[in-house]
């Protein structure tokens, strides 16, 4: 599993804290020859890497294909190449309506064949509120052009959780995504963020969080539309078609090691974690290896946030004595065959139920 941070973004949410710089074509050189040149000096790590490839960001689709194709290259040159099982993009839908036809089937021939967008709304309001570049119609005509050039592996983001967001235009929301058919919908609750402007607005009064109950009723809603229109709901925040669940994300959860290229970019060894510094500027790299504990709680809580849940012998060995007894007792957890897991009217829940396992 590869990943490949593309930092760069034409503005910046409102919600969000990523690193990420302005988008200015003098930076995109730099930066591929930066990620070109870890990927040599990486060569051993990489070689012979298994099925996953994906660029994020920041929004990987600012970057120019003659970068991309250039990074694709050194990776075949470092015995790293595709094809590979999935290869996902994440695009802006602004960027996708502007380049059009020809760019998305320039993606296809570099072998991308899982486009990640992110719509997060389908409501021109809270777009400006969030400072998305698109507006609803521009991400319907993205998504449009996307299945002309031939991609039949899409996700979208979504955003819930907002107080300004109501229960007329989140239904509204969910009705159109469903209505696009996507293969994918990533839906995530919106958090406040240290470093974002909407830190800054809660910290100034400018914005009110939103309450639980709120929250709970629009996920509830989430879940019980995109379940009645077949989509399974195999992570806290993700669902799919099935046979379209994120190969990539799930080896995450499943803590399958994978490597970080670019700035601010994370690996992690299966025994420990490194991560590079969040510059473009000679991005350095640093390390920590994880403790038994760290290894067993990290299994736990991954596991638990997944339909597939954890196996049993796992469970009972590394849990608070009595635990699961009181959880299967409250409806918190479910047994199925031998593993447990939380049922998905649970889910939203999944963080308390999981501390009072660890």
């Amino acid at each position: 599993m590869i990943y490949i941070h593309v930092p760069f973004c034409k503005s910046f949410c409102t919600y969000c804290d990523f690193y990420s710089e302005i988008a200015q074509e003098q930076l995109y050189g730099p930066f591929t020859e930066q990620v070109c040149a870890e990927i040599r000096r990486r060569r051993k790590e990489l070689k012979g890497e298994p099925n996953t490839l994906y660029f994020g960001g920041g929004t990987p689709s600012v970057l120019p294909l003659g970068d991309l194709s250039r990074i694709l290259l050194t990776l075949e040159e470092c015995g790293a190449g595709g094809p590979y099982e999935e290869f996902t993009l994440e695009a802006n839908p602004e960027d996708i309506a502007e380049k059009g036809l020809p760019y998305l089937e320039s993606l296809r021939q570099l072998g991308v064949n899982r486009l990640s967008m992110g719509i997060q709304s389908f409501d021109d309001e809270l777009l400006r509120w969030m400072n998305r570049r698109h507006d609803a119609a521009r991400a319907i005509q993205a998504f449009r052009l996307v299945r002309e050039a031939g991609f039949h592996n899409v996700s979208i983001d979504l955003i819930f959780g907002l107080s300004n967001l109501s229960d007329t235009v989140w239904e509204k929301t969910i009705d159109q995504a469903l209505a696009l058919d996507p293969e994918h919908i990533s839906c995530y609750q919106l958090t406040v963020e240290g470093d974002s402007v909407l830190a800054m607005r809660l910290e100034n009064g400018e914005y009110e969080e939103a309450p639980d109950d709120v929250c709970r009723a629009q996920y509830d809603l989430l879940c019980r539309k995109l379940g009645k229109a077949g989509y399974n709901h195999y992570e806290i925040s993700n669902f799919a078609k099935p046979g379209y669940e994120a190969i990539h994300n799930s080896g995450y959860w499943q803590r399958r090691p994978y490597i970080g290229l670019g700035p601010a970019a994370h690996s992690f060894s299966g025994k420990g974690r490194s991560w590079n510094e969040s510059t473009l500027d000679g991005y350095g790299h640093s390390e920590e290896s994880l403790s038994v504990e760290d290894e067993k709680v990290e299994t736990l809580m991954l596991a638990l946030r997944t339909s597939r849940g954890v196996d049993e012998e796992f469970l009972q060995a590394n849990c608070i004595p009595g635990s699961v007894a009181q959880l299967l007792q409250e409806g918190a957890l479910i047994k199925v065959g031998r593993r447990y897991r939380i049922p998905e009217d649970h889910f939203f829940v999944s963080d308390e139920i999981i501390r009072q396992l660890i």
